[in-house]
């Protein structure tokens, strides 16, 4: 099964990647079967008259040369591996012309029916976010029929604690095509709420029903452990934070918020033993464990790494059925291909491959690591840590291709709270059966929450030792650092036959040269990193993607303008240059890119100064932070304040704004200066039209540091930057964003008054000072290749005005 595998998981990468190529691919497939085929007919039969025993008997053909020999006797798996990769492009060719159909319509406005097939997760622009089926596609209010995946965005509402599989929505929406690979055809941003026309089948409402109804109980349990118990019984991460998903990515423990192949191994052997106990039989055991899987399934829904669990559960149960219990990787490559046949495009999920690569890990590495281990420690503690032992090491390169972050404590972690995992997930599913029974389903829930906390608890703990994390560049090459180092670990730990002196030369010199490289990124990007920056920085904006976070101190107070989308890299920015406490956090608006990470920020912040609240989710931001003992302060022009030695005033918005509703155009404009911070002019999201009533009424002028407004985006006033002459101009923009920002129009415009431009985008984090010479910056990365527009003007060290 290893050749079918691989030929289906490769070809399965090629058609998804390069979907043009099935037809080549199936030709190339009946032509090598032809010539397998002929090649195993020319080679002639030889009649030997031998048997093991030396008993002259008719045994096994010999046939001619040895290289056709050879031929023949691989020709059934060639004809297997090359029907299979055939089969594969045939079901990449049979989706393509829909695919097609739906590409064409992105970057424009639709209509859609749906029927969703995930449970949504919250997403950081605050949509909740879903994979779902199209059975109509099309614009206008006639969609043609048109089947196809797509991923779907819609607000929050009323229905959204039943949303499920199953649920059929009409939505008008604006279709986003998607990137090579991907399993959805499209991505669709509704606009506005979607119509639920249904809510599926009998079934597909029970669970949605069953679902609600734990996670309804679960809310009235304590923090953190209600926040994952969901997760670990149904698969619902919707209310976990921010802080604890952090936690758990940085532990190495979010796996066990997701339903894998370890809980739907736990429900059959449940429904199995329970069957056992009562006497059944082998068929009538495996009967009763298929149903109970069937159910869990529709329970949790069919998502992909469910989907390939139940395949894998599915086949395993079949090799018991048929005595072979101990098959367990032929059972894994069986079902992946299986599923590569249904779907090729599963190749391409991150969480498929990773599901997979756990699975294997556990049935190939787990067993030479207990041995090894085994040599020094008790048998059950050598398994214990064996089995997060060998997931990782199987998972992380795969991981190090997409993420910049490794933990370097999930094997402890996992060590203290794997065993916690079964218990809270089994007494979670009898809390969802205990339903029509409430005082009984509340022990059941209450008894999980004790499991579920211990798990939160330790992922918390583990993620705040020193060292938890570093930080690497995603790509191949740390994938295959990631792989040397796994490699080379197995190797020590694992028993094996002494090598020869000239493999140990290679596999010595090649762990060297991984350790040494390892050892000199986190030394360059480390200590030496740090002795590089100034610390008498007095404006800092972080690189945190598409969105603002920028820094102001003064001798030793801080303020926070905004915080960005993502609570890591706003983490990272105050971590590395060494902000524990905020004394005046301000929240411009509440758009996500501005305000989503805010939640990192409680308990870190003394006051929040903050721009109009207009919806429900805005306020509950606003008393989160409360609680965790910020005064909240409503911003409005005139107001101003002392940080430090630095004096602060508000510009915009004007108190009740009536003209501009809340957002882009009534954000917090602020103006800094004195106390080491060179004056500067903060402009959010402003509009070239608010822009324009900004100038007239406060006048602002002659600033030496500007944040552009709005990432740089087409809509300035060029009046206001001409009234204002900055020194320097700031951008916050993330690398290759949807927007375009920042526009072409707006770079000419501050290249027109000689004015030198920094982008996160190009130079990462940076740091601005004010000394008696002028400006001095400093960038976390040299600066790009130059295309005229990014910097007009070269940016020395420091850079002086005139006065």
């Amino acid at each position: 099964m290893v050749p079918v595998a691989v030929t289906a998981w490769a070809i399965a990468l090629l058609v998804s990647f390069l979907p043009g190529v099935a037809g080549i691919v199936i030709a190339l497939a009946v032509l090598g079967v032809v010539v397998v085929l002929v090649a195993r007919r020319s080679s002639p039969a030889v009649p030997v008259f031998a048997s093991p025993s030396g008993v002259p008997s008719l045994g096994v053909l010999s046939r001619g040369p040895r290289t056709l020999d050879a031929l023949a006797r691989a020709a059934p798996l060639a004809i297997v591996c090359l029907a299979v990769a055939a089969a594969i492009a045939g079901a990449a060719a049979a989706t393509a012309p829909a695919r097609d159909q739906a590409a064409a319509l992105a970057g424009h406005a639709v209509t859609a029916e749906v029927s969703v097939r995930s449970l949504p997760s919250l997403g950081a622009d605050g949509r909740l976010w879903a994979d779902a089926d199209t059975s109509r596609l099309g614009p206008g209010d006639d969609p043609r029929p048109l089947r196809v995946p797509v991923r779907i965005g819609i607000p929050p509402d009323a229905h959204a604690a039943t949303l499920g599989p199953g649920t059929v929505l009409r939505l008008m929406a604006e279709a986003k095509g998607t990137d090579p690979g991907e399993r959805a055809a499209l991505v669709l941003f509704a606009k506005g709420a979607a119509e639920q026309l249904s809510r599926g089948g009998p079934v597909e409402r029970l669970a949605g029903d069953v679902r609600a109804a734990f996670i309804e109980r679960t809310q009235r349990l304590p923090e953190p452990g209600s926040e994952l118990l969901p997760g670990l019984a149904v698969g619902d991460v919707r209310a976990v934070s921010d802080d604890l998903d952090t936690a758990m990515k940085a532990s190495g423990l979010s796996h066990l918020t997701a339903v894998s192949g370890s809980n739907l191994a736990l429900v059959a052997a449940a429904a199995f033993g329970i069957v056992a106990l009562c006497g059944g039989g082998r068929v009538f055991r495996i009967t009763v464990a298929v149903l109970a899987l069937a159910g869990f399934v529709v329970l949790v829904t069919p998502q992909p790494s469910v989907i390939r669990a139940a395949a894998m559960a599915g086949v395993a149960m079949a090799a018991l059925l048929l005595g072979r219990p101990r098959a367990g990787l032929s059972v894994l490559l069986l079902a992946i291909t299986v599923l590569l046949l249904a779907d090729p495009r599963l190749a391409a999920a991150p969480g498929f491959a990773l599901s997979a690569a756990a699975t294997a890990g556990l049935i190939v590495l787990a067993p030479p690591l207990a041995a090894g281990l085994g040599r020094r420690l008790p048998r059950p503690v050598a398994l214990a840590i064996a089995v997060p032992l060998s997931a990782q090491l199987a998972c992380g390169p795969i991981i190090a291709l997409f993420a910049t972050q490794q933990s370097l404590v999930s094997v402890v972690a996992n060590l203290l709270a794997e065993p916690a995992s079964p218990i809270a997930t089994i007494l979670g599913l009898l809390a969802c059966l205990a339903m029509p029974v409430p005082a009984l389903a509340d022990l059941f829930a209450a008894a999980a929450w004790l499991p579920s906390a211990w798990i939160a608890q330790t992922a918390v703990t583990t993620a705040a030792l020193p060292l938890a994390t570093i930080e690497t560049p995603a790509g191949i090459g740390s994938a295959l650092a990631v792989a040397a180092l796994s490699a080379c670990a197995f190797w020590v730990i694992a028993p094996h036959r002494p090598l020869r002196a000239g493999w140990r030369a290679i596999v010595g010199g090649l762990g060297a040269v991984v350790i040494g490289t390892a050892a000199g990124w986190g030394i360059v990007t480390g200590p030496v990193s740090l002795l590089q920056r100034p610390a008498d920085w007095g404006i800092a904006m972080c690189d945190i993607g598409q969105g603002d976070a920028v820094l102001v101190r003064s001798a030793g107070r801080t303020m926070l303008i905004d915080t960005g989308p993502d609570p890591d890299p706003l983490r990272r920015c105050l971590d590395d240059l060494g902000i524990t406490r905020l004394d005046l956090l301000v929240l411009t608006h509440f758009d996500h890119d501005h305000a989503g990470a805010s939640d990192a920020l409680v308990g870190r912040a003394d006051v929040v100064l903050h721009g109009p609240v207009d919806t429900a989710a805005h306020q509950h931001q606003l008393d989160r932070l409360e609680r965790g003992g910020a005064q909240i302060m409503d911003a409005a022009a005139g107001m101003t304040g002392r940080l430090g030695g630095a004096d602060w005033r508000v510009l915009w918005p004007r108190r009740d704004e009536k003209v501009f509703p809340p957002g882009n155009d009534a954000g917090v404009i602020l103006q800094v200066t004195g106390g080491g911070v060179p004056r500067s002019l903060f402009l959010a999201d402003l509009s070239a039209e608010s822009q324009g009533i900004l100038r007239r009424l406060a006048h602002p002028h002659d600033e030496t540091v500007v944040k552009v407004a709005h990432h740089g985006s087409a809509d300035q006033d060029p009046q206001l930057y001409a009234d204002l002459a900055p020194a320097l101009a700031l951008i916050s923009v993330g690398e290759g964003n949807d927007y375009g920002h920042p526009r072409v129009q707006t770079l000419d415009m501050l290249q027109a008054l000689r004015t030198p431009i920094l982008r996160t985008d190009q130079r990462g984090t940076i740091l601005v000072s004010e000394g008696e010479e002028g400006l001095r910056v400093w960038t976390e990365r040299p600066v790009p290749a130059a295309d005229g527009r990014s910097t007009p003007h070269p940016l020395p060290t420091s850079t002086a005005r005139a006065p």
